[in-house]
């Protein structure tokens, strides 16, 4: 096996454990659960989990700080593509908001409910990189609507965030496709709230 083999081998292995991490913190709150849990659920011992984490904290930074720069990322890349395009930028926002919703209902509710549990410096990037998001979807919208305040696009953008990253408290009852699709039209009804 190459080196590049064993790096990459590694790599997901960690990416392994830290979704199994993720899947019990999001089940069982962070508190709950114990490096020798996530050691087990994983098939190797709590203190093998060291080589790869420095402990819980580092497996919560672990998974929040990629997805909080991933959707940073996504959104400043779909406000790039339909740059001229302000209605379709934000049809593009809610799309990849909610198809990443649904695909990570786990980390949204971990993001929710354990965010505060991460020392100050991984919480305050976390935060960061969210208000840098938020503020790409204010952008649009106070383009498509002038006369609301960045203040006011905000308040839009966080109802519309409230519905979309509604995933971690919706049944199987109603299929992916379909749940993407009611998400998406409250989500743009929402932002398109017309104000008195």
């Amino acid at each position: 096996m190459t080196v590049e083999q064993q790096v990459a081998r590694r790599r997901s292995r960690r990416d392994e454990i830290l979704e199994i991490a993720v899947g019990l913190f999001a089940a069982r709150g962070y508190h709950g659960v114990s490096m020798d849990d996530i050691g087990a659920a994983a098939g190797v011992t709590g203190p093998a989990l060291y080589h790869h984490f420095a402990g819980k904290e580092a497996m919560l930074a672990a998974a929040l700080i990629p997805v909080s720069e991933q959707l940073l990322a996504g959104g400043r890349s779909r406000i790039v593509e339909f740059a001229d395009q302000p209605h379709a930028a934000l049809t593009a926002l809610v799309d990849f908001h909610v198809d990443f919703a649904l695909a990570n209902p786990a980390v949204i509710a971990l993001h929710l409910h354990e965010l505060d549990r991460l020392p100050d410096e991984p919480r305050r990037q976390i935060r960061r990189l969210q208000r840098q998001y938020v503020e790409e979807w204010v952008t649009v919208l106070t383009v498509l609507r002038p006369a609301l305040s960045d203040g006011e696009g905000r308040v839009l953008a966080h109802a519309a965030f409230g519905l979309m990253n509604s995933t971690p408290f919706l049944g199987g009852e109603v299929d992916r496709q379909r749940r993407a699709e009611l998400l998406r039209a409250a989500a743009l009804a929402a932002l398109s709230f017309q104000l008195s």
